[in-house]
């Protein structure tokens, strides 16, 4: 992953995360309101005498689910910028200040890791207000509202903990969540290229179309990141229940949302609850669904990612070559 500018990665990475952005964040939706609090009360199929062995699935559940959608893309395409511009820089930089014969997963993972934590800085205050816009309007009776982004906004502002600790809140979850995953993510996600590339000859690698590398590369992205995903999923469990309450003072009008408790609490205090209430099985709640849409995600993300570069290291060729013919 490497031959590009700077310039050029930044455009490969917002292109790669306006792509997965508008492809896979209704799943994600749901996952979020799956994972939250609340579910049960709010979405999930009220049970009753006549009902069949296997209901139809909650009409609400699968109501505006692009709701908070803006705040993603107005945050995810800087932050995905920064993200693969620190990583390349971050790979080059460990490479040639460790010792030569330390292992490749230890230089990804320590670069991925780098790379998280500068993205996160962005990405945390946009993760709030997403969340918390995914929640709302669940009755259909403030539909004709504008922007749940925009409500969301507001109804972090009310928070009783302050605009600014209420937009961060989560960070140190978030990075907790993603810190691992991309330390899993990329350093299995190098390995199977290689050795994908490997097996279909390494001259391939070298003089592949833009198809070929998109599809090499997306797959791999796809199988380690539905990995990762699955083994990180209670520090995302941990993140939502964090990030939906920065917004939950006072709960909307139609949003659902009972009484909350507003004292502050330690992600680990969040998972302790978690495990007492629902055991094991909460802390893995939406588990598959998350595998599910991080592996479409992961694979359009880094597949497109990979054929943006690809793609604007042939559009310089070709200016080059009508420059100097």
């Amino acid at each position: 992953m490497s031959g590009n500018t700077n310039v050029e990665v930044l455009m490969a990475g917002a292109v790669a995360a306006f792509t997965v952005d508008l492809l896979v964040y209704p799943l994600d939706t749901i996952k979020t309101r799956y994972q939250s609090q609340d579910y049960r009360s709010a979405f999930a199929q009220p049970a009753s005498p006549s009902a069949s062995p296997k209901p139809p699935p909650p009409k609400q559940l699968f109501r505006g689910l692009y709701q908070g959608i803006g705040s993603v893309i107005f945050a995810t395409l800087p932050a995905a910028g920064i993200f693969f511009l620190t990583y390349e820089s971050a790979k080059s930089a460990i490479a040639s200040g460790l010792p030569s014969a330390t292992p490749q997963p230890v230089i990804h993972s320590l670069a991925s890791g780098s790379a998280e934590m500068a993205s996160c800085v962005v990405l945390a205050p946009a993760e709030v207000i997403k969340q918390n816009a995914q929640m709302l309007r669940r009755s259909g009776s403030n539909s004709n509202q504008r922007s749940t982004s925009i409500q969301a906004l507001r109804m972090v502002w009310r928070s009783t903990t302050g605009t600014s600790r209420s937009l961060w809140a989560g960070y140190t979850a978030l990075v907790a969540r993603n810190l691992p995953f991309t330390a899993m993510h990329f350093p299995m996600f190098e390995f199977l290229r290689g050795h994908i590339w490997d097996w279909r000859g390494r001259h391939h690698a070298a003089t592949g179309d833009m198809s070929r590398t998109a599809l090499v590369t997306g797959a791999s992205a796809a199988v380690s990141g539905a990995l990762a995903a699955i083994i990180t999923t209670p520090a995302d469990v941990v993140k939502t229940r964090i990030m939906l309450s920065a917004g939950d003072s006072p709960a909307p009008p139609g949003s659902g949302s009972g009484p909350v408790d507003k004292r502050e609490k330690s992600g680990l205090d969040v998972a302790k609850t978690i495990f007492r209430e629902k055991g094991l099985r909460g802390l893995f709640r939406g588990a598959l669904l998350r595998a599910s849409w991080t592996a479409l995600g992961s694979g359009l993300y880094l597949g497109s990612y990979e054929a943006a570069k690809f793609s604007l290291k042939g559009a310089k060729r070709t200016a080059r070559s009508d420059d100097h013919p």
